[in-house]
């Protein structure tokens, strides 16, 4: 029978988890009852993907915000810390702050501008441009930023954050700049807070100068008076559980998706792959945000998952190869075509207009937007037929 349907994906609803569940017998039981009572066949190569929060409530993999102001004071000497580049975000920032502010320390809190890591706009940018202000090299205070920038407010959230973060760090002092090693002014001590340029940031500090330079990803690393902890990534990946706690990136994702494919393997029969997912890799066309403020899409993930799609153009075949042919013939022609296709297309012109990015990535963002992030209660996200292509019937 000839396929009609290429590659679909299904959010399955799953029970609310807490700390101490069964989590590999909860998914794989909640893909045998999706599948059972809806009438999906289960088939190789098929992927489960289940969200990096399922995995972290279900290990307790949590931290209070006086165990992270521990964390700080263990970690940094001295009465002030500057505060280097936090991305403006209620959910995943605002409550880390709230715990550094605990350390009681003076804080010199270094917003970028006109916008943070991930895309958020703390001015318009028309202001910027049509003001006398180098971005690269001016640094402002409140008052100087207030005078380009007013009383901007996020579009989607309606939050003024340097405001917010003001309120929630009492003894801190606010200022504007994109240079990192301007912060050494303030202190030597930097707590570097951005995401994927963190690594850079804390060689350039370190280079001018800089005493004691850490990142999110070296706080939270161990245990804190029976805390949870990441020993990869620390505090990124956290967002806000509560007024008083944080949960963290899940640990030991290895040994999850390993265990779960082995359960769905037994149970099916078939050759399932498994992997952890956290935010997409993807940019809002109207907000322009980036949606990726976890250190990385997938966690963890099992082996049939590794590497990047092999894939030809379709669109580019059919109008260089096939443009004079029949509808009939050119269908054949073009299933022919990828049934034969070479296995290395790095570089050939078949692939332009392909995506050359990590499978788990791709599969990540697929899973992010189909299980949503408010309550359409599918953690759990089922995608078939994401390694089959027009050859395949």
């Amino acid at each position: 029978m000839k396929r009609y349907i290429g590659t679909r994906t299904f959010g399955l609803r799953a029970p609310i988890i807490e700390k101490g569940d069964d989590l590999v017998e909860i998914v794989s039981k909640s893909v045998k009852d999706a599948s059972e009572t809806h009438n999906i066949e289960i088939n190789d190569k098929d992927v489960v993907c289940v969200t990096e929060s399922l995995v972290a409530r279900a290990q307790g993999n949590y931290a209070s915000i006086d165990q992270i102001a521990k964390d700080i004071n263990n970690k940094f000497d001295g009465d002030e810390l500057v505060v280097l580049f936090p991305i403006l975000s209620r959910n995943r920032f605002s409550i880390l702050l709230k715990a550094i502010a605990k350390s009681g320390k003076k804080l010199h809190i270094c917003l970028s501008y006109p916008q943070d890591e991930v895309g958020n706009y703390l001015m318009d940018e028309m202001d910027l441009f049509n003001s006398d202000i180098n971005p690269y090299k001016d640094v402002l205070d409140l008052d100087e930023f207030r005078k380009v920038a007013g009383e901007y407010k996020h579009t989607f959230t309606g939050i003024d954050y340097p405001s917010l973060y003001t309120e929630m760090a009492a003894n801190s002092e606010i200022h504007f700049l994109n240079n990192p090693v301007d912060s050494l002014k303030f202190s030597k001590n930097v707590l570097v807070c951005s995401i994927h340029t963190r690594n850079i940031v804390k060689r350039q500090l370190k280079e001018a100068g800089g005493e004691s330079i850490l990142s999110l990803d070296d706080i939270m690393t161990e245990s804190i008076d029976g805390s949870g902890y990441n020993s990869q990534y620390g505090l990124l990946g956290s967002n806000l559980s509560t007024e008083n706690m944080v949960k963290l990136f899940p640990r030991d994702g290895e040994v999850f998706v390993s265990k779960l494919q082995e359960k769905l393997i037994k149970e099916f029969g078939k050759k399932i792959e498994v992997m952890i997912y956290g935010d997409g890799a993807f940019k809002d066309p109207v907000g322009k945000i980036w949606e990726l403020a976890d250190p990385v899409v997938s966690p963890a993930f099992t082996k049939g998952l590794m590497g990047t799609p092999s894939e030809i153009k379709i669109k580019y075949i059919a109008d260089n190869e096939f443009a004079d042919l029949s509808i009939e013939d050119r269908t054949n022609a073009m299933v022919d075509r990828i049934s034969k296709k070479e296995k290395e297309l790095v570089g050939k012109n078949e692939t332009l207009g392909t995506t050359p990015r990590q499978i788990t990535d791709l599969l990540g963002s697929l899973a992010d937007l189909t299980s949503g992030s408010g309550d359409k209660g599918t953690p759990i996200v089922l995608v078939q037929g994401y390694f089959d292509n027009y050859s395949d019937n």
